[in-house]
């Protein structure tokens, strides 16, 4: 049970630093607009996924914690 919580406090605090340092991640999505026939009119749409600060500030103490629980024990 000890290594498995270490593993998990490590996973969450580098979840909780990579999200505190990039707060959005931004991808492309392909939207189809209209199909008439053979022909198709696609779109490019920028789509954009936030993370609060605090989010990322949480994991990284949550996985702190842990890891020092395990370490106790």
């Amino acid at each position: 049970m000890k290594p498995a919580l270490t593993v998990i406090g490590i996973l969450m605090i580098v979840v909780g630093i990579v999200t505190l340092a990039y707060q959005r991640i931004t991808y492309t999505k392909h939207e189809n607009v209209a199909q008439i026939g053979d022909i198709r009119v696609t779109a490019d749409t920028p789509t954009t996924i936030y993370f609060p600060p605090v989010f990322g500030g949480l994991t990284l103490v949550a996985g702190i914690v842990l890891v020092v629980i395990s370490r106790k024990n």
